[in-house]
C-alpha cells in the first residue's frame, strides 16, 4: 500500500473512532462532572485525534517534504507524551480505573517518545530498510491499538462502578 493511501486511511479512521467517542461521553455525562472521569475521557480523546492529526500531517508532507511530517510528528508526540504523563499522575492519586493497560500507560509515552525520536533522526529506523515515514506508521498503530484497549478498559470499569449491584 501506498504511506498516502495508508495516512489518508489512518486518519479518517482515527476522526471516526473520535467522533464515536464523542458519542458514547454524550450518552455518560456524569464522566464529564467528575474530575478523574474527565481527565481519562480527555485523554482519550486526545489518543485518537493526536494520531490522526500525525496522519493528517504525514500526508501534507509525504515523501517530498519530509520535513513537514517530522517537525509536526516531533511537536505532536511531545504533546501527546506529556499529556499522558499527566494523567498517569491524576490516575495514581485516583484509584479505580486500574487495567493492566492503564497501570503501564507508560508505554504510551514510550511509543510518543520513539515518534519523536524517529521525526528528529529518521535515520535510526535504516538497519530496519524501511523508510522513516513507515516506521512512524508502525509507531501510531501501536497507539491507537493502545488507545482501543484503554477505551475497554475504561468503559468496563465505569460501568462497574455505575452497577448498584456490585458487591
Amino acid at each position: 500500500m501506498d504511506v498516502t493511501t495508508f495516512y489518508a486511511l489512518f486518519s479518517a479512521t482515527c476522526f471516526t473512532l473520535l467522533g464515536l467517542w464523542w458519542s458514547v461521553v454524550q450518552r455518560h455525562e456524569a464522566w464529564l462532572r467528575d474530575p478523574g472521569h474527565r481527565a481519562v475521557v480527555g485523554g482519550v480523546y486526545l489518543s485518537f485525534l493526536l494520531p490522526a492529526l500525525m496522519g493528517l500531517f504525514a500526508q501534507v508532507g509525504g515523501t517530498e517534504t519530509p520535513a513537514i511530517w517530522r517537525v509536526s510528528f516531533v511537536g505532536i508526540a511531545v504533546i501527546g507524551g506529556v499529556s499522558t504523563m499527566r494523567l498517569l499522575r491524576r490516575s495514581r492519586a485516583r484509584p479505580g480505573i486500574q487495567g493492566p493497560l492503564m497501570r503501564h500507560q507508560w508505554v504510551v509515552v514510550a511509543v510518543y517518545a520513539l515518534v519523536a525520536v524517529v521525526g528528529a533522526v529518521p535515520e535510526i529506523v535504516t538497519p530496519l530498510q524501511i523508510k522513516p515515514i513507515q516506521a512512524e506508521a508502525i509507531l501510531l498503530i501501536f497507539l491507537v491499538l493502545i488507545a482501543h484497549g484503554l477505551v475497554w478498559e475504561f468503559m468496563v470499569s465505569s460501568a462497574d462502578e455505575d452497577d448498584p449491584d456490585r458487591s
